[in-house]
């Protein structure tokens, strides 16, 4: 049938005049294939075996043209950026270096190195137009133009991670801010990347700024107390992280067992996808205390502890075993709602039901409250405190001791976003400088700021 098939072909193009064979028409076909097989690879994160890929290419095709040996190698040295993209090993590093995989070279240079070889195969493209392959020279061109929009964008984003990075240090965050950098930079490189061999690339740049704009958009409804828009985000933030981690479950690396068998070993994913699942991990952690009250209401108590000690951090079990260890009556963190014109409590509320504006105390109401329902008769001292030491609590490092001598009960407050405090109330007499009480607020108080995971970009940093 083979045989059949190929003297059909040669008569065809007998019978036409021409006198072409048949390998001449592969040429476009199996670069095509090349391409789509290398980006497929970079798209899942295979970062080593797609440079193998296309240096192995570029060795067995010396006799094939300047253009595409020039590509070859420029996406053998796009392989390698991505690897150190993905992996935040720039992060912290001093720009300079020799070589182009040097550790020392910055993120930039690296980038910058290979948007210019890119340039050059773009202008190669252009000048070849109308030599001996005017199809293959025209689509090498085309996409190596398009790199340079994605080369552009990394870059820009990867400016973002080291912001993010520098702010880990910082009190607050302003979460709104860094979702109007990155949506910016989404909106100004859409479709510039869109050809459909490199759908595996941008389809993954995609996924990972939609996945961070919704975490960040996220972290601002959570500390705003909006329930519903915070939980949205969330969900469609770890679907998508869901779904991309796929393809790492689907990859296997091969290797000979020391009898002659194989092994199958999971390709383990890069730093940057490993981190944007620990910070969907910290804002669920965070969601399930906020919003405790509205969950309870969906579950048992038990069922509830068995579900939050599975968070990372577990807040209410640190705050639990806080209670019993120092024998606290009371810990309660407290939403100021005042100037919050669609407050109507916790949880969800139709946007169109109406509840009258809360007044006095009720402005001020528990978010969580533990071992039992705030304690009614000192949510007045509480308040007083709140208002008279404001200056200190705004600070958002200090942790506010108040002893009342009718009531004989003391009162700490620490506050880890501007509209929440947290505060602990002991029905008895502590020290202003109890070590125990102050750090135990401090360290939940910078947990809750959620600005450690930005610490923790960085690969072996803390956070």
């Amino acid at each position: 049938m083979h045989s059949i098939a190929m003297v059909k072909l040669n008569e065809k193009y007998t019978s036409e005049g021409e006198a072409t064979r048949d390998e001449e028409l592969r040429p476009v076909p199996k670069e095509r294939a090349i391409l789509e097989s290398y980006f497929t690879q970079l798209g899942i994160f295979s970062f080593d075996r797609a440079k193998d890929y296309v240096e192995k290419e570029k060795d067995n095709s010396k006799s094939a043209g300047a253009i595409w040996a020039a590509l070859l190698a420029a996406l053998a040295h796009l392989a390698a950026a991505e690897k150190a993209y993905h992996n935040m090993t720039f992060l912290g590093q001093k720009i300079g270096g020799q070589s182009f995989f040097s550790r020392k070279d910055s993120i930039r240079t690296l980038y910058t190195s290979l948007y210019n070889e890119l340039k050059k195969v773009v202008t190669t493209g252009r000048n070849a137009a109308g030599g001996t392959a005017p199809y293959l020279e025209d689509l090498l061109s085309h996409l190596a133009e398009q790199l340079c929009h994605f080369i552009q964008a990394r870059m820009e984003v990867a400016d973002f991670y080291e912001k993010m990075h520098s702010l880990g240090g910082q009190k607050a965050v302003s979460s709104e801010e860094l979702v109007s950098a990155l949506e910016s930079v989404a909106h100004k490189y859409s479709s510039r990347f869109h050809h459909p061999i490199l759908s595996g690339l941008e389809s993954s740049f995609q996924v990972e700024l939609d996945v961070l704009t919704q975490l960040l958009r996220s972290q601002a409804q959570i500390s705003e107390w909006q329930f519903l828009p915070s939980l949205l985000n969330l969900h469609a933030a770890q679907s998508k992280l869901q779904s991309w981690g796929l393809g790492f479950e689907r990859q296997r690396e091969t290797r000979k067992h020391l009898w002659g068998g194989q092994v199958q070993r999971a390709v383990q994913p890069p730093h940057l996808f490993l981190w944007l699942r620990r910070l969907l991990a910290s804002l669920l952690a965070k969601f399930s205390l906020y919003f405790h009250e509205a969950l309870l209401r969906q579950s048992s108590l038990s069922d509830m502890k068995a579900l939050t000690a599975k968070t990372s951090p577990d807040y209410l079990g640190r705050i639990s075993a806080f209670i019993r260890k120092h024998d606290a009556l009371n810990v309660s963190l407290i939403f100021d709602n005042r100037g919050s014109e669609s407050f109507q409590g916790h949880g969800y509320h139709h946007p169109h039901s109406y509840r009258e504006a809360p007044k006095g105390v009720d402005q001020f109401p528990a978010v969580v409250s533990l071992p039992s329902d705030r304690p009614l008769t000192h949510w007045p001292n509480v308040i007083m405190i709140m208002s008279d030491r404001a200056a200190d609590l705004n600070s958002l490092d200090k942790v506010v001791h108040f002893y009342d001598d009718k009531v004989q009960s003391t009162y700490y407050l620490s506050r880890p976003e501007p509209h929440f405090t947290i505060i602990t109330i002991f029905d008895s007499r502590k020290s202003e400088k109890d070590s125990h009480i102050v750090s135990f607020l401090q360290d939940i108080c910078c947990s809750l700021r959620n600005s450690k995971p930005f610490t923790s970009l960085k690969p072996g940093s803390k956070g």
